[in-house]
């Protein structure tokens, strides 16, 4: 049994070559290719090329979807059109420099409150800023966006007039919008008011008009002929 183990032991030994002594490929021998995992392994992460985000198909649907957007919104201009209304914003119904002379009372407002004791029944802001009015659109079938102030409600929630502001809470939460930035709206068929938060458009002939009420003042009174849910 040792001399079958001896005699390969000793064939491998003069086969190898002395201790220390290195050996030297051939010339014109091949150098193997790389055998490395690393130098074959996919790079970690996006390279340079590769495809980054939607697929194709989520791509095409994203743009469809747009498509569709955008022709619905072309519908609904048409629409708007067609009946004569003019579609405009709050900054429309300013007179030019009129934020300059508003920005200085709302200033003046604030140094006056600071001088007052907190908690005092003078430490309440009130309705600022002027009867101003834009005469472009006085008399003007218009179309605008706000928020609805009900004065009250009927046993059905049903309103047939109310304020319309620029943001949530006016009038209720925090003090009113200068008159030239509130809207009495007034309707001869009452309409159902389900959700305050909820924006609005207006579309009615709009009348450069004084309206005072407990609420708030108002420089702009809307005889209201369409509302719709405001869609972000």
């Amino acid at each position: 049994m040792k001399r079958s183990l001896l005699l390969p032991a000793l064939i491998l030994i003069s086969l190898s070559p002395a201790c220390g002594q290195a050996t030297a490929p051939p010339a014109d021998a091949e150098i193997p290719a790389e055998t490395n995992a690393d130098a074959t392994a996919a790079p970690a992460g996006p390279q340079v090329g590769d495809k980054i985000g939607e697929s194709e198909a989520e791509q095409a649907a994203k743009d469809s979807s747009v498509a569709a957007a955008a022709a619905e919104a072309m519908r609904e201009q048409e629409e708007i059109n067609a009946r004569g209304v003019t579609e405009i914003g709050w900054e429309d119904l300013m007179p030019e420099g009129e934020e300059e002379r508003l920005q200085k009372m709302y200033a003046a407002q604030m140094a006056t409150l600071y001088s007052i004791q907190e908690g005092s029944a003078a430490d309440t802001a009130t309705q600022i800023g002027s009867f101003n009015t834009v005469d472009t659109y006085d008399g003007k079938k218009i179309r605008m966006p706000g928020y609805t102030v009900p004065f009250s409600y009927d046993a059905k929630a049903e309103i047939s007039e109310f304020l319309l502001v620029p943001y949530f809470g006016a009038c209720i939460h925090a003090p009113p919008p200068p008159p030239n930035q509130t809207i009495f709206v007034r309707t001869e068929d009452p309409i159902l008011l389900k959700d305050l938060p909820q924006a609005v458009w207006i579309e009615g002939t709009l009348h450069a008009e004084k309206q005072t009420s407990d609420l708030a003042d108002a420089a702009y009174i809307i005889d209201l002929t369409r509302v719709e849910k405001y869609e972000y």
